[in-house]
C-alpha cells in the first residue's frame, strides 16, 4: 500500500492570517495520524509565509510514531539549520528559489549532482533518508545514483493538469509510469506529490510500487468540506485498492 504523508502547509498558512494560533498546526497533526496518515510533511521557506521554525520543532514530539519528512532547497541556510535539529525521517530536496509561488519543477541535475552530493552524505550521515524532487524525466532520474540519494518524488502537476483538463492524459501517464519504472531498475525509491487529489489519485497510484504520496493543498480544501480525519481516512481508503 502506498503511505500518504500530509503536508500541513496550507493549514500553516490559514493560521498565519491571525495571531491567535489556530488552527494548531500540532492538533491537525495528530488528527492526521489518529485517522491513519503514515507521515506528516513540512515545507518551511526563507519567508516563512506559511510553515515557520517554531513549528516544525513543536512537531517532532507528536510525528515521533510515524515519518517526518521535511520539504525545501537545501542551499537555504535556514533549512539545513533546521533539519540537523530535527534530524527528520525524511528530507526531500527540492530546488525551489526563495521567491517561487509554488514547488514548479525537479532538480536539473546535469548541474546539481556535485552540489547535491557532499549535502545528501551529511543528510543521511544524521540518519534522514533523502528523496529527490524530480520532473518524469527519464535522462535526468538517471543520473540520481550518482548523488546517493534513495528516492525521488515525482513532481506530479503536469499530470493533474492533463487529468483536470482532460488533454493528453494518457501519453502524460505513461510518461510518469515509465519514469518510474526507470527509477525502480536504478534501486530507487518512488514517491510522488504536488496536485494529487481524491479525483486524480487513484490513476496514478495504479502505477507500481508508488511508495509514499505527500499531499497538502487539495486535501486541504477537501477537509474544509469534509473535515481533516474523514478526508484523510477517503485518501486511505483509495490507497489501499
Amino acid at each position: 500500500m502506498t503511505n500518504l504523508s500530509v503536508n500541513l502547509n496550507k493549514v500553516a498558512l490559514i493560521r498565519n492570517t491571525r495571531n491567535i494560533g489556530i488552527p494548531s498546526i500540532t492538533k491537525m497533526a495528530q488528527i492526521c495520524i489518529d485517522a491513519g496518515a503514515k507521515g506528516i510533511t513540512v515545507h518551511p521557506r526563507p519567508d516563512q509565509r506559511h510553515i515557520r521554525p517554531g513549528d516544525v520543532y513543536d512537531l517532532v514530539e507528536v510525528v515521533a510514531p510515524i515519518e517526518f519528512n521535511i520539504e525545501g532547497n537545501p542551499l537555504e541556510a535556514s533549512f539545513m539549520e533546521i533539519v540537523r535539529k530535527v534530524k527528520p525521517t525524511q528530507c526531500t530536496l527540492v530546488p525551489d528559489a526563495p521567491d517561487t509561488f509554488t514547488s514548479d519543477s525537479g532538480w536539473d541535475l546535469t548541474k546539481n549532482c556535485d552540489l547535491l552530493s557532499p549535502i545528501i552524505q551529511e543528510l543521511q550521515a544524521l540518519g534522514s533518508r533523502v528523496s529527490l524532487f524530480m520532473d518524469a524525466d527519464i535522462k535526468q532520474i538517471s543520473l540520481v545514483p550518482q548523488t546517493k540519494a534513495e528516492r525521488i518524488e515525482l513532481y506530479t502537476e503536469p499530470y493533474a493538469t492533463a487529468f483536470r483538463e482532460n488533454q493528453d492524459l494518457e501519453a502524460t501517464f505513461q510518461q510518469y509510469a515509465e519514469a518510474a519504472k526507470k527509477a525502480q531498475e536504478l534501486g530507487l525509491g518512488v514517491n510522488a506529490g504536488h496536485d494529487l487529489n481524491l479525483d486524480n489519485l487513484a490513476k496514478f497510484c495504479s502505477i507500481p510500487n508508488i511508495l509514499e504520496v505527500s499531499i497538502g493543498h487539495a486535501l486541504t480544501a477537501e477537509a474544509l468540506e469534509m473535515g481533516m480525519a474523514n478526508t484523510v481516512k477517503e485518501y486511505l481508503k483509495i490507497l489501499s485498492r
